[in-house]
């Protein structure tokens, strides 16, 4: 399979809608009314702005459409379920809306075929990551700094099950959570991490950032907002409310952990048995938190500590801007689907087997 970015449009919530999508995200309580209404209004969003992609390319419509959907609730094995059945995912965002609006068939649905034979449903996209950075010659490291932090690790040569990949743990998600706490929603995030630059980490708060234990859990593992969302941001900043420390040492501090839990995992996680020493020739950044200096900086210290010269890089680099990196990573996973290709990685999230991921609606054209 090769890829070639043709055009990449963002659009943002609109400030209603994304409240309403975070009221609704567990381990908040929602009613069943406002997610079913939120599935048709998300939806609709996404319609909206697959027009818009084919509009400014100039067709009148899709031949494909992926659509991952907007994860309302993540409850992978290990999540403390009281019973194997009660794991799952939840994605809002009808894909028969799409497929209406567009003409075109839509796959969603991708995490769910994997959990079905015991995995995680994620991450789901080391297989692209295979297909795209794979090197004959060089160890790569494929880091997305999303709201979750997930890498997948190339060994030099290797095939497809040879890759290893997992969730870090929290990348902007806390930083964004802390950033709209202090600014009473004002702002989302840590522009270019200068709030970050300007404050100075807090040790014992960072040590509690990292106390869940989940850091040092052996892959498989997976996580989201039901760990590390608002609820979790908040019992942490009511635990340290008496130290009074300033709005940037906590945006830091949170910055600097993110930074330090990755290259940690790196080493931790990374070294196939029997090694004493990891070998990584290049780190290869995508997602928004790619373009938080503060946070790169950092990344690239701790990294050099632990292995020494690394080259760092962005999917940039290869011809995809590193916020349109998801979106390649689903266009695939959707052609994937419609040529029936398994495309999950056991030894990575768990399963028992190869299957096809996704599902796919066609209301016809």
């Amino acid at each position: 399979m090769r890829t070639r970015v043709l055009l990449h449009v963002h659009r943002r919530y609109p400030d209603e809608l994304r409240r309403r999508i975070l009221a609704a995200m567990a381990p908040c309580r929602t009613r069943t009314e406002e997610i079913c209404r939120l599935h048709s209004v998300v939806g609709d969003a996404f319609a909206r702005v697959a027009a818009a992609v084919c509009k400014k390319l100039g067709r009148k419509r899709a031949d494909l459409i992926g659509s991952h959907g907007q994860t309302i609730c993540h409850l992978p094995p290990g999540t403390n379920a009281p019973d194997r059945s009660a794991n799952g995912s939840l994605q809002i965002g009808d894909p028969a809306i799409i497929a209406a609006r567009i003409g075109a068939p839509v796959v969603s649905n991708f995490r769910q075929a994997d959990m079905a034979v015991g995995g995680q449903g994620a991450p789901l996209v080391p297989w692209t990551d295979y297909v795209l950075f794979r090197d004959a010659k060089r160890n790569r490291v494929i880091q997305n700094i999303g709201g979750i932090a997930n890498l997948t690790w190339l060994p030099a040569g290797g095939g497809p099950d040879k890759v290893n990949a997992f969730d870090v743990g929290p990348g902007n998600m806390v930083i964004d959570g802390l950033v709209s706490h202090f600014s009473k929603g004002n702002e989302r995030f840590d522009r270019g991490g200068r709030k970050a630059a300007r404050g100075k980490p807090d040790p014992r708060i960072e040590e509690a950032m990292s106390d869940d234990g989940y850091l040092l859990r052996q892959p498989p593992k997976s996580c989201g907002r039901e760990q590390f969302g608002a609820t979790w941001i908040r019992g942490l900043l009511r635990r340290h409310a008496r130290r009074r420390v300033c709005p940037d040492d906590w945006i830091s501090t949170a910055t600097h952990a993110a930074a330090m839990d990755m290259a940690f995992s790196y080493d931790l996680h990374l070294k196939p048995a029997g090694r004493r020493k990891l070998g990584i020739d290049e780190v290869i950044l995508c997602g928004g938190g790619a373009r938080n200096r503060t946070l790169v900086r950092w990344l690239r210290l701790y990294v050099g500590v632990f292995f020494g010269d690394v080259r760092f890089r962005t999917t940039g680099d290869f011809g995809i801007p590193p916020q349109a990196k998801e979106s390649v990573s689903f266009a695939m996973l959707a052609a994937a689907c419609a040529d029936r290709v398994p495309a999950n990685l056991p030894q990575v999230t768990g399963a028992t087997r190869r299957v096809i991921l996704g599902q796919i609606c066609d209301v016809g054209t």
